[in-house]
């Protein structure tokens, strides 16, 4: 039986209207042209090299002009998973469709992030606060480039150092622990008037909350294993360049190197990522409402004087907290029309009280990462010494909002009685 006897079912969609279709269609159908079983799970492919064709006028070389067509991401033919397998390809091809770019995926985050850097290969770079991860990253190309780095927030520290053409311009929004924004299109324009390249880590903004490509980003980066694996069981990075012909130009190298760096997605997980992207919107924009939600409880509890019992205890332990949806501004509105990232920090009196608190809830995880199904609780210092003791990091899942309520105020209570 050929290939295409075995296809059933509607067509793949016009890949021209594509775009045209939702975030959530397009997650459940963006990769429709790479079907030919009747499957519709898409099988686990475990194999890590694949035949050539039988046919000697068939045999497609490795080299990039032959195996990729101009434009496409997807090859003509898999030889060896370290290139390109079944299950990475699907996956990056709905991720192209839902980040609006040309997606290439890695093991990991921070692999993403080192291989974006080897890509660029900067002379300096100008980056704030955020994950501790990637400023690691940035200490091994210290060593071994003499990497100059400078702050994100004061541009004059970047002209020190003599930030300009072919550099980069690291802007991670909304920021980890504190799930704070910052304005893409503000920090495009100053890179770009250097010559110098906007990245953006938008792990905390996935597709839905945010598009960093529609205000000027040239990279975006995410760490996959958050929001797109979505249930604390995979490892996944993601660059996306831009969609235009010099981000294809981008992306093939990326590839190229990728190979050399060895540093591709399991088959397994691959599959995983393809599973989860499917229900992407459901479960962000669950967590997104349930997060703003609490956050906007607790800081009304913060500053109100109606002495009622839930505001007392409250105010008893808690000190302030941040997320985006207690800024403001035009910018933010344009940047996350639909909603906040499902990340908040909460800063408590002590480090006593923010050392026990997940001991004393029944809902949340006492974990790092974020992004999964289940509701996470981090007294951040156990994964970053240099945040303020004090802080809490609480990443939302899918649960109901006033269940997590519930469990957040039962907790202060045992904690302000234990006072």
């Amino acid at each position: 039986m050929d290939k295409d006897s075995q296809k059933t079912g509607p067509p793949a969609p016009d890949p021209s209207i594509m775009p045209t279709y939702s975030l959530a269609t397009r997650a459940m159908h963006a990769d429709d042209s790479l079907n030919s079983t009747s499957d519709v799970a898409p099988a686990m492919h475990l194999s890590t090299t694949f035949r050539y064709s039988h046919d000697p006028d068939k045999l497609i070389p490795i080299a990039d002009d032959e195996i990729l067509k101009e434009g496409s991401t997807i090859p003509q033919a898999h030889i060896y998973s370290r290139l390109s397998a079944p299950n990475t390809t699907r996956f990056e091809t709905i991720l192209s469709s839902l980040l609006h770019g040309h997606a290439i995926t890695y093991s990991s985050g921070l692999s993403a992030f080192h291989a974006l850097m080897v890509l660029l290969n900067p002379k300096c770079i100008a980056i704030g606060d955020g994950y501790h991860g990637v400023h690691g990253v940035l200490g091994i190309h210290k060593k071994l480039s003499g990497l100059k780095q400078a702050d994100l927030h004061n541009p004059e520290s970047w002209d020190a150092i003599g930030l300009g053409e072919g550099d980069v311009v690291h802007v991670e929004t909304p920021l980890n622990p504190t799930g704070e924004a910052y304005n893409i299109q503000h920090y495009a324009d100053l890179a770009h008037a250097r010559g110098a390249y906007l990245t953006v880590d938008a792990t905390f903004g996935p597709p839905g909350i945010q598009d960093p490509f529609a205000h000027g980003a040239d990279f975006v980066m995410h760490a996959g294993t958050k929001y797109f694996g979505g249930h604390s069981d995979m490892l996944c990075g993601v660059l996306a360049t831009r969609p235009d012909k010099d981000g294809w130009k981008q992306w093939v190298q990326l590839w190229q190197e990728r190979l050399l760096l060895g540093s591709v997605m399991g088959s397994l997980e691959g599959w995983l990522g393809v599973r989860s992207i499917r229900t992407l919107e459901l479960r962000v924009q669950r967590q997104s409402r349930s997060t703003t939600a609490l956050v906007q409880w607790l800081s009304v509890s913060l500053v109100s004087t109606n002495g009622d019992a839930s505001t007392v205890v409250t105010q008893a332990v808690v000190e302030r907290l941040q997320h985006s949806s207690l800024q403001s501004g035009e910018w933010l509105i344009k940047q996350m029309p639909n909603g906040h990232g499902p990340v908040f920090a909460l800063w408590m009196k002590s480090e006593k009280l923010a050392r026990s608190l997940p001991s004393k809830l029944r809902l949340f995880h006492h974990a790092t990462s974020l992004g999964g199904v289940e509701s996470l609780i981090e007294w951040r210092r156990m994964s970053d010494d240099k945040v303020d003791p004090r802080v809490l990091r609480i990443s939302i899942g899918v649960e109901d909002f006033e269940d997590l309520k519930a469990d957040l105020l039962q907790a202060f209570e045992v904690l302000r009685a234990e006072q």
